[in-house]
């Protein structure tokens, strides 16, 4: 879910060290344009998705292999919240909603969901497809609010000089971070030992570039807890 280019190594690298300690891990490959598809497959060995496809679309139909921990500052091991951006020097109204808000799609835990829970639904709404187009957005002037998760935030600001132009209003709740799963006829113990041994092998620089340092094992109870949101 993370694979931005500066990542992209490294993701390699790790992916190397699981089929290193699980040789028949089949080779990585990019993610599809129809995600949901992909991880309903009966084949699907190893993929991460969000929290509230997970709790929509997902739970039943595929097994949860564990959390990665990311040290998110202020967050308890294995969870994550969103930041709520605008430009520096704006001051948008964020108790009136008086606001245009942008949000990367509606089945997302960290840029929808999460805004939702505390209220922040804009007088209007621009979808945008992904994290770094809502902080576009905001830097553009088409929107004037944007809920990005945490770890994208992080990625964004160490990547992007122009992110500087962006300040972060608040925080939201703090939910589980995004999972791994796996299809039902897979080995998930065998899948989460692996991981583990995969992540721990890392270079310490890469498992800092991935943001990845262990993993946390966090019951689906805890991602089915929070409410579905309106659709926009």
């Amino acid at each position: 879910m993370y694979d931005v280019p500066s990542n992209r190594a490294a993701h390699l690298r790790l992916w190397q060290a699981v089929q290193d300690v699980m040789p028949s891990a089949p080779n990585l490959v990019p993610a599809p344009g129809d995600l949901i598809t992909d991880w309903l497959s009966p084949n699907l060995f190893l993929s991460q998705t969000c929290g509230l496809p997970f709790r929509a679309k997902l739970h039943g139909l595929v097994q949860l292999v564990t959390t990665p921990d990311n040290k998110i500052p202020n967050c308890t091991a294995g969870y994550y919240h969103s930041v709520i951006l605008a430009r520096k020097g704006s001051d948008p109204d964020l108790a009136a909603n008086d606001f245009v808000l942008a949000y990367n799609e509606p089945l997302s835990q960290s840029g929808w969901a999460a805004p939702q829970s505390i209220g922040i639904t804009g007088v209007s709404r621009v979808q945008t497809g992904g994290h770094a187009a809502s902080a576009q957005a905001v830097m553009d002037g088409t929107a004037d609010v944007a809920a990005i998760d945490a770890l994208s935030w992080h990625f964004l600001s160490r990547d992007w000089d122009k992110a500087s132009s962006l300040t972060v209003l608040i925080t939201t709740p703090t939910t589980p971070n995004l999972p791994y799963i796996t299809a039902l006829n897979q080995d998930a113990n065998a899948l989460r030992h692996g991981l583990n041994r995969a992540i721990l092998s890392l270079d310490p620089k890469d498992r800092e570039t991935l943001q990845i340092f262990g993993l946390v094992d966090i019951k689906a109870e805890k991602y089915l807890y929070f409410p579905l949101p309106p659709t926009p």
